[in-house]
């Protein structure tokens, strides 16, 4: 069962790398090449020789997209997909879409939306080559507390079910999450590479665009594989008898 819900994870995922790419031609592919015509510009203006380009901008814009965007839903999938199967009928007595669709919200929330309100996303062309490591570093080690806080309020949520009810203990949970990456978000160092002179519409349609991108394919993982393992569950169900949830 395990593998079959692998499998059906990395279509999904592969069919929300599709999604994505759309969006990002769409709405990303415009602000990165704003992006990049300013720091030509700035480059120009320091009589600096223009960077060789290994790959080319056409190519970055089209298939390298495409790639990355596919490849990168696939094992996002793949590994939503095990999440899901460790997790089904540990939630209490929630059905497969309910499942799938509260592990996209905290996945969304935890690996995205908390470690973007520190370390907002950039244009590809900005930033200091030489503080790339510090700078990666900082957003991933944010992302590992959001989703160290996400699982350790999940596991406090569940202690206090019996104690405080349902409600009562969602809320006591979310806010011990809230306090944790509150409290990491303001010792971590902050990190502002961004150019003064640069145009604050562009950057903001550029992060929007990366948020979108990233809540199409969150949306896409919860709603389309909680469906596939739904029909999954519910035909073995069926095949044994036994009762079908949402």
């Amino acid at each position: 069962m395990t593998r079959t819900l692998l499998i059906r994870g990395m279509l999904v995922g592969i069919l929300a790398g599709l999604l994505v790419f759309a969006f990002a031609k769409l709405f990303g592919e415009p602000e990165v090449d704003l992006a990049i015509a300013f720091e030509d510009h700035v480059h120009q203006l320091a009589g600096d020789a223009p960077e060789p380009e290994l790959v080319s901008r056409a190519v970055q814009a089209s298939w390298g997209l495409l790639t990355g965007v596919v490849v990168y839903g696939a094992a996002i999938g793949g590994i939503f997909s095990l999440l899901f199967a460790f997790a089904h009928g540990r939630l209490g007595r929630l059905g497969p879409r309910t499942t799938a669709a509260l592990l996209a919200l905290a996945g969304f929330v935890a690996i995205v939306l908390v470690p973007q309100l520190k370390y907002p996303a950039n244009p590809p062309s900005f930033g200091n080559p030489e503080t790339i490591g510090s700078r990666t570093a900082l957003y991933f080690g944010m992302i590992v507390i959001s989703i160290v806080a996400m699982v350790a309020a999940v596991n406090l949520g569940r202690g206090l079910l019996a104690r405080l009810g349902t409600w009562n203990a969602v809320i006591a949970a979310a806010a011990v999450y809230v306090v944790v990456v509150a409290i990491a978000g303001y010792v971590m160092p902050p990190v502002n590479e961004v150019p003064a002179a640069f145009s604050a519409v562009v950057l903001w349609n550029f992060r929007l665009a990366s948020l979108g991108m990233q809540v199409i394919l969150w949306t896409t993982l919860g709603l389309g594989f909680g469906a596939l393992a739904a029909h999954t569950l519910h035909s073995r169900q069926g095949a044994q008898g036994l009762p079908h949830r949402l």
